[in-house]
């Protein structure tokens, strides 16, 4: 190996390990805590020696480019800053993550007998899912009392879909008045926070922090499509369809979670009852509500005004003719993937009847039998 190739190798193996120390509980919260000092710092000092610069710290925990006509109807803009926010936001989740796994969920396994190394990553990892696809999903769609969304960032949550003209799917409004360049600072926070989520996912899969599933493969893959359309959306102004993608994911990954860690805590009939109700709002979140929005980009992309259905990115207008095919294929790669996990759904609760009702019968048998032989 030459000297320019070690260089390269010992590099990129420095990447990893920081990376990894970013997800450790301990690295992470210090990470958290310093650019929160720092801000606090800044504006305490800076009246007296700096009055006329805006805090450089800022971008790291609040949302960046205001737009400036927004007095009275706050409204932000996308900008460069927007990727501090997230990489500040990648070690928040990977905090969170760890409180979860190892601080919440492994004491709460070990109750109900878990032993198992291998058991108890899982059973954290679904409680972390749970936990955040719950506080995202109603974020996303309903008003609840102001809750914690950051340990440093307390915001009041807003029914964001229902704040839209999207609401409930109303997906003629992902077109009309296009482009959509200026968000309200909920829609903004929960785009950023989503992504920020995300990539953390992707790094601890490519990370291999946590042991690989059988469907690996097709868990990588999701999480490139998912950022696509996040990073892609973002970009040319489509939130509004990005919101209603963000609820069709979701809010089944809930009822998934849940029902996974009835599952591993061997609580039979309300798993049941869980996975039931998981596969109806699988059905219809994850495919006819999808399927819904690819034919809206279908049939209702020419509702965009004419002039701005070109390629002017300084005016937010992105959407030129074969956008719309852009447009077509990361949201029809994620149903593939869909009912890729669909077929895998079924065929578990197709075993599970036919194992239930296989287990009834020879009991059946068994009493028969039993009573044969004692008359």
């Amino acid at each position: 190996m030459d000297r320019q190739s070690g260089s390269v190798f010992f590099s990129f193996q420095c990447t990893i390990r920081f990376t990894k120390c970013l997800i450790h509980l301990a690295s992470s919260f210090k990470l958290l805590v310093i650019p929160v000092i720092l801000y606090v710092n800044w504006e305490v000092l800076a009246p007296y020696v700096a009055r006329d610069l805006s805090n450089p710290f800022g971008p790291l925990l609040l949302l960046s480019h205001r737009v400036p006509s927004s007095d009275s109807n706050v409204r932000y803009a996308k900008g460069y800053l927007d990727l501090v926010f997230i990489a500040y936001h990648i070690i928040f989740f990977s905090f969170v993550r760890q409180v979860i796994t190892v601080n919440l969920c492994r004491p709460v396994a070990r109750y109900f007998g878990m032993k198992r190394v291998t058991k108890l990553d899982r059973f954290g990892e679904q409680g972390y899912a749970f936990v955040y696809f719950a506080v995202m999903g109603v974020w996303g769609c309903v008003s609840i009392s102001p809750i914690t969304l950051s340990i440093f960032l307390t915001a009041q949550i807003q029914r964001i879909m229902t704040q839209l003209p999207t609401y409930w799917y109303r997906t003629e409004y992902f077109w009309i008045d296009y482009p959509h360049w200026d968000m309200k600072p909920e829609l903004k926070r929960y785009y950023l926070m989503q992504s920020a989520y995300w990539c953390q996912q992707l790094l601890v899969l490519l990370l291999r922090l946590e042991k690989p599933r059988k469907d690996y493969g097709e868990l990588v893959a999701h999480h490139f499509v998912t950022l696509w359309l996040i990073g892609w959306s973002y970009l040319i102004n489509l939130t509004l369809i990005g919101n209603a993608i963000y609820m069709s994911m979701d809010i089944p990954d809930v009822f998934l979670a849940f029902s996974k860690i009835l599952n591993y805590l061997q609580l039979t009939r309300a798993k049941l009852v869980a996975f039931v109700s998981f596969l109806c709002i699988w059905t219809y979140f994850r495919h006819y509500l999808n399927i819904i929005i690819l034919w809206s980009v279908w049939t209702e992309f020419d509702l965009i005004d004419e002039t701005n259905r070109v390629w002017e990115p300084d005016t937010g207008a992105w959407l030129v003719w074969w956008m719309k095919y852009q447009i077509f294929a990361p949201i029809f790669l994620l149903q593939i993937l869909n009912l890729f996990w669909y077929y895998f759904i079924w065929r578990i609760a197709l075993r599970s009847i036919i194992c239930n009702f296989s287990t009834r019968y020879l009991m059946h048998i068994s009493q028969v039998t039993a009573t044969f032989h004692h008359d």
